[in-house]
């Protein structure tokens, strides 16, 4: 990818991954690390607490139905609302991502740090490549995507493959990432690997800056 800085001087990696990767273990150890973490599904979920016109229009769009009794997103009726009708989805995905992109450019302007992580799990499906320079890939074996997943949300394995089978290829996913972290050892193994890409980004941000 590009890999020139953004506006205001910051070198920006996109993380990514398919569900059950490991991304939130990824993203907390950068952070942990002392990087600066912009999370997409943090910014999508302050979008549509109650009082914002986000939630407001997707119930609007989509029904009462999908707010719980103190007018709150119904997050898993909205999921099985939109999940087999992509027309609905991108209906979604219309109302949140442009919001997401201005809050995400705002948040980037406030950094005085040299780069930054910006977390964005279907970065390759919602086409967002233009929000950073380099592509961070968490890569995984689809049995341990499947595993971990029925294990975090207590969800059947078909559940779990349909939403696998609805995102991006593992091999589509790597032809697209500039830097591939492995996640199918250890916690010790992916710290190692985590550790080594902050020493990178530490180094690569210094080069562009110095250009």
């Amino acid at each position: 990818m590009d890999h020139q800085l953004t506006n205001n001087n910051i070198l920006a990696i996109g993380l990514t991954g398919g569900i059950g990767s490991g991304k939130t273990q990824v993203s907390d150890h950068f952070a942990k690390l002392g990087a600066q973490v912009i999370d997409t599904d943090v910014i999508a979920r302050e979008l549509v607490v109650p009082t914002q016109p986000a939630l407001t229009e997707i119930a609007t769009a989509f029904g009462q139905d999908i707010l719980t009794p103190q007018g709150r997103l119904d997050r898993g009726a909205l999921r099985r609302l939109i999940f087999d009708q992509s027309d609905k989805r991108r209906q979604l995905e219309n109302i949140l991502h442009p919001r997401i992109r201005t809050e995400v450019r705002n948040r980037l302007h406030q950094l005085g740090s040299p780069w930054c992580i910006i977390v964005i799990p279907l970065l390759q499906e919602s086409a967002q490549q233009d929000l950073v320079q380099r592509i961070l890939l968490v890569d995984a074996p689809t049995e341990l995507q499947l595993s971990r997943t029925m294990l975090r949300d207590n969800v059947a394995a078909d559940e779990v493959m349909k939403i696998i089978a609805s995102q991006a290829s593992r091999q589509s996913r790597l032809k697209l990432a500039d830097d591939v972290i492995v996640n199918e050892g250890s916690l010790e193994q992916l710290w190692q690997q985590v550790e080594q890409m902050y020493q990178f980004y530490n180094q690569l941000a210094d080069g562009c800056q110095n250009h």
